[in-house]
């Protein structure tokens, strides 16, 4: 097969997705779970650190995806 023909084939299109969506999912939860152990660690009353990474892997998993989409353009 030629790479034209993976682009055309839709279970490529679908494992290409269905991988950035587990990256995605992986790049937040990873980030969650970093403030959730900086908030315990540090016994704060107010989930700070939880919410800055968070939002911090929200922005990273989306960076992500925007950066492999172009990359994939340029293919």
């Amino acid at each position: 097969m030629t790479r034209n023909d993976n682009k055309r084939n839709p279970l490529f299109n679908y494992a290409r997705y269905s991988s950035l969506a587990f990256q995605m999912v992986f790049i937040i939860l990873g980030g969650i779970w970093l403030g959730r152990r900086l908030d315990q660690w540090l016994v704060l009353h107010f989930p700070v650190f939880t919410l800055l990474f968070s939002l911090l892997s929200i922005a990273a998993a989306i960076y992500h995806s925007i950066k492999d989409f172009i990359k994939s353009d340029k293919k």
